[in-house]
Parts: structure tokens; sequence; C-alpha cells
């Protein structure tokens, strides 16, 4: 079990996560360059798995694109809002289910085409990212894909540098180099760099197909404030950023998409 669930549950019972999507242009962009960066990942005939799956954004986006669609989330109430919206809209090939990314206990080994773990390494320390490695290469079959979202390091505090006056400083120097945690929120989120987690996915037998930023910190008071005229004309340089690796470690958010087993076929 996390252990650090107690502040996931408190964090998540004073803001809900429901709607995140539209909470700010840049939350927005997240969600939009996950999606664009999954694209020839999931097909009809895949079964997948979302490892902190919320109230459900991606399900109900992928559950007419998949054979079956299934979330898995630690928080009861965002599985009992997912649950009545599958009951709502009568979605026969998706369901939800409460579960822990570092134990997912009641999934078979191997029954996956696709593990998405779209959340969990935002709350997990480097041990407990192990843990969650290990459970979702466990679960996805050979010759599956997984994709693992992570919050990057030194693209954030970078971010809180340019818009905030009170970074840098030594204390938070100490809790995101040092213990890679959030200064103001220590334990509750949990940063990392690129060439980190992709180690960390090779040690559990995954080979990277790609690892890109979907969003970034240090843009994200400019892109917030534009309208919307002015952002389209920024949307080919933000589409650049999210395109190159070379930039990754710059952004606020990324996503590191692997394949499990040699029989898997790079895309």
């Amino acid at each position: 079990m996390s252990s650090n669930r107690d502040k996931v549950f408190e964090k998540y019972s004073s803001k809900s996560e429901d709607g995140r999507e539209n909470f700010s242009r840049n939350d927005g962009l997240e969600y939009h360059y996950t999606k664009k960066h999954l694209e020839g990942i999931i097909t009809k005939e895949d079964r997948v798995l979302e490892i902190g799956c919320a109230t459900g954004y991606y399900g109900f986006y992928y559950a007419d694109k998949c054979r079956e669609y299934v979330g898995v989330d630690l928080f009861p109430p965002h599985i009992e809002l997912f649950h009545q919206r599958i009951q709502e809209q009568d979605v026969r090939n998706l369901s939800c289910q409460i579960g822990d990314a570092t134990n997912l206990e009641n999934i078979p080994d191997g029954s996956f085409d696709v593990v998405l773990s779209l959340g969990p390494m935002y709350h997990l320390s480097k041990t407990e990212r192990g843990l969650a490695f290990s459970e979702a290469a466990r679960v996805c079959k050979d010759g599956g894909y997984l994709a693992f979202a992570y919050i990057v390091q030194l693209g954030t505090y970078a971010g809180s540098c340019v818009f905030d006056d009170a970074y840098p400083n030594p204390t938070a120097d100490e809790y995101v180099f040092a213990r890679g945690t959030d200064d103001l929120r220590p334990g509750l989120f949990y940063y990392t760099m690129p060439e980190e987690i992709e180690e960390m996915s090779r040690n559990y037998g995954l080979k990277k197909i790609r690892n890109l930023g979907t969003n970034f910190m240090f843009a994200m008071k400019l892109v917030n404030e534009m309208t919307d005229e002015q952002f389209e004309k920024m949307r080919p340089l933000y589409d650049k950023l999210t395109s190159y690796e070379s930039c990754t470690g710059l952004a606020g958010h990324a996503l590191l998409i692997c394949s499990k087993g040699a029989s898997c076929c790079e895309i």
C-alpha cells in the first residue's frame, strides 16, 4: 500500500480532480498532449488498464477506441463517481475498481495489452515508483505497451522560479534536488528526471519508445493569460516543445511510453 495514502486522500478530498482538464489552459495541454503522444498505441482489439484513472476522463475518451477499458484508482470517491457515470451512459466495455498502483493484487499477470499509469507517479517516492513499475509490467502482456506520466524535477522547479519571486531558495533546493519532493507539500508530490525514469523502466524489462513533455511550467502563466487567438499563434512552438526529447527535461509533466518484450514493434 502507498505510504502516503492519507496525504493523497486529504488532497483529493479538499480539491476534486474531476474536470481538471478544464481548470486552466496549462492543465488542458497536459491532457491534449498525453492523448497525442498515445496515438497509435491503443487499437480496437486491445484490453486497456488505466492505473490512477480518477473520475474517468481517459476511460470515456478511449472507450470506443478499444475492446475493453478498466480503470483503477486509490481514492474511493473517484471510483464511485466514475462508476455512476458508466451506468448513466451505459458504456458496456468500461469498468472501474479501487486499487493501489503499488499492489494490483486483483489483476492477473499479463492480462492487458496496454497499461496506462497517468497519475500514480506524481505521488510515489522513488522506492514506491519501483513497485508501481513492477506491477504495471507484471499485468501487461508480452508485446504490449505501457505509458507513465510523471512530474519533471528541473522543469517544475525552473517554472516556479520564473513566476514566483520566492524561488529559488535553499529550502526548495533541499526538497526538490535532494529529496525529490515538493517543498510546500513534501511527501505528496514527487519529482523525477527523464533519465531517471527511463533507467527505472529498463530495470523492469521495458524498452523506451518515446519520452516527451506534455506541458511546461515555465510557460504556465503566459499560456493561461493568453487569449485563444494569441495561443493559436504559440501552438506551433508548443507542438515543437512536446515533440523533441531534448526539451523533456524542462517540461512540467511528461509521458514515458515503453514496450514490454522483444516481440513488440516500435510505433
